[in-house]
């Protein structure tokens, strides 16, 4: 019996653009919602049905969508596909108390698990992202989504933002943790080509290198010390709530994907949506989708790269077995980089240090290139 797939939905809709964000999203009026989820509830009920353990919204801003169309896309997803008894169902959400309503029915709704963009504790760094919520509307709408019935909280933190100090920083992560999420992303700010923050006035006042360093490590310290522990470059939990959507990204496990700009995994092939909403709603049929980026996925050059973005890193000698390959010219690559305090090589199983994350794409070119020697 094969094992059970992740579900991921890509809700386009956001009330404003933020400027440091490449994500697909539009902005949306409630005739465009209702065009949006028609499309995607018929091709849902086209989609290859399967056994599926986790369900994931993200976005956009799929809170934005109301009880109504989120419980509509949640039952078609029900009878389509066989959701595990103990299905992980994510939504992201904006914590503004414009959208307090719909953060307290999500548990009434099926949700099981909340991901909140809280990104700063800072009302000047809020500002400076182009967030439109305050720390205390984040602090309502958890306590909102706990009333509603949803206990397992994520929080997204920004690193790394336009004047953030070690100080503002630490503030930031004490709220966090007063919240007692679950879960927390800490994510480096990363200047995007042709967003707003692509520009002199912005770019050039992000914070370099070494400070965006200092802060990440301080942050991997800080949360492990708080019962946080970091299990891949951006993400910490509490022992066993690491999300598990995410882990089937960089475990090569597959997913299907929904909306425009979604991704999926699936039958051994990578494939997109295209990013253009409207062309997403004139579909009827998942098959019948303009699929972008099309190519065979899996295989041992992603497992390495993927896994190697987890803690827990890659086991070497499994692999080694599983693809019939000589790693020993990428055990021999590695050696240098563990004297480096970059990497961990113990028992056959390579893992990166949290300063190996930072270099992560340097480090990790440099293992597939050994293991292309053979």
């Amino acid at each position: 019996m094969s094992e059970p797939i992740g579900l991921y939905l890509h809700v386009p809709f956001c009330r404003s653009k933020c400027p440091y964000c490449d994500f697909y999203s539009v902005r949306g009026d409630g005739a465009l919602m209702d065009a949006y989820t028609d499309a995607l509830l018929r091709q849902i009920s086209t989609a290859p049905p399967e056994a599926a353990d986790s369900v994931y919204f993200g976005g956009g801003t799929p809170t934005l969508l109301g009880k109504e169309r989120l419980g509509k896309i949640l039952a078609a997803l029900s009878a389509r596909f066989s959701l595990t008894h103990d299905c992980e169902i994510t939504t992201e959400a904006n914590p503004r108390a414009a959208e307090g309503e719909v953060i307290a029915a999500l548990g009434s709704l099926g949700f099981t698990r909340a991901s909140f963009g809280m990104q700063s504790a800072d009302e000047r760094e809020l500002s400076l992202l182009g967030r439109r919520h305050s720390r205390d509307e984040v602090a309502r709408s958890v306590e909102g989504c706990r009333a509603g019935g949803v206990d397992n909280i994520s929080l997204d933190v920004m690193l790394g933002v336009i004047g953030q100090t070690s100080a503002s920083l630490r503030d930031t992560l004490d709220f966090a943790l007063s919240l007692s999420p679950a879960h927390l992303s800490a994510y480096i700010l990363k200047v995007e080509a042709g967003t707003p923050y692509d520009a002199p006035r912005f770019r050039d006042k992000v914070p370099d290198e070494d400070a965006q360093a200092d802060l990440y490590l301080e942050t991997v310290r800080y949360l492990s010390q708080h019962g946080l522990c970091q299990y891949e470059i951006s993400n910490f939990a509490r022992p066993g709530m690491e999300s598990r959507h995410n882990l089937k990204y960089w475990r090569c496990r597959p997913y299907l994907g929904f909306g425009p700009a979604a991704h999926s995994y699936y039958g051994g092939m990578r494939f997109a949506v295209l990013r253009d909403l409207r062309a997403f709603c004139r579909t009827d049929d998942f098959s019948r989708l303009p699929f972008t980026e099309v190519c065979e996925g899996g295989g041992f050059f992603e497992e390495l790269m993927l896994g190697l973005r987890l803690n827990e890193g890659v086991d070497l000698d499994a692999l080694s077995g599983r693809y019939a390959l000589d790693l020993s010219p990428l055990k021999a690559a590695a050696r240098p980089l563990c004297a480096r305090g970059l990497a961990v090589l113990e028992d056959g199983r390579l893992s990166l240090t949290p300063e190996g994350f930072l270099v992560s794409n340097a480090v990790i070119a440099a293992l597939l290139d050994a293991a292309s020697e053979r």
